[in-house]
């Protein structure tokens, strides 16, 4: 039976030779795994890089059909961007792990991807990311928590400052999430921004 649904990209990992699975995070069902077949058709990988909005539609677990339902304008050609996608898809491939719907969760990453494709400071923007999501988590960082001063408005504005905040946002989240793994783009992001 056909389905259609909402989805955003966390991770394409190959499967077989002719095969790749799709983790996504889709309004409708959750975090689902697809089986994505043909790969090696023209322009089909692109649709499937981290954090893209497409609107799916599946079969029994495999994609029929995949669109765009948002087509990014600085994200792919930024290189501080498309860090912090990594960055951000990473957390959530590991964080986000039920099947079950949750369109508000849904709609806080679709409207965090393209509020990064808009702006034009996107220095301290993973850090606020993490912030909200830590809230729809369940979690919220509470005001004798130092990391309260990024939910009152007081962005690092050194490189130093924001390591310091980006370590002590991942040991929160270490704390509060079972299946947490430091993101292995972390190391990374922490370079980009200067």
């Amino acid at each position: 039976m056909l389905s259609t649904t909402d989805a955003i990209v966390l991770s394409l990992q190959p499967h077989s030779d002719k095969a790749h699975v799709l983790h996504a995070y889709t309004r409708a069902y959750g975090r689902v795994n697809y089986m994505v077949y043909g790969m090696g058709r023209k322009n089909t990988s692109g649709r499937y890089t981290p954090l893209s909005l497409l609107q799916l539609t599946t079969d029994n677990r495999s994609i029929r059909t995949a669109q765009l339902s948002f087509v990014p304008r600085t994200i792919d050609t930024d290189p501080y961007k498309r860090t912090i996608v990594l960055f951000i898809s990473e957390v959530l491939y590991h964080v986000l792990r039920h099947p079950m719907a949750d369109e508000p969760m849904y709609d806080y990453i679709s409207e965090a991807v393209q509020a990064l494709d808009a702006t034009d400071k996107p220095q301290n923007f993973h850090l606020l990311f993490l912030v909200g999501l830590a809230s729809r988590l369940g979690f919220a960082i509470d005001s004798a928590n130092p990391l309260s001063l990024i939910t009152e408005g007081v962005l690092p504005l050194t490189r130093e400052e924001r390591q310091k905040q980006l370590r002590a946002l991942c040991n929160y989240f270490a704390e509060h999430v079972e299946t947490w793994q430091e993101p292995k783009s972390l190391e990374i992001l922490m370079e980009v921004f200067d």
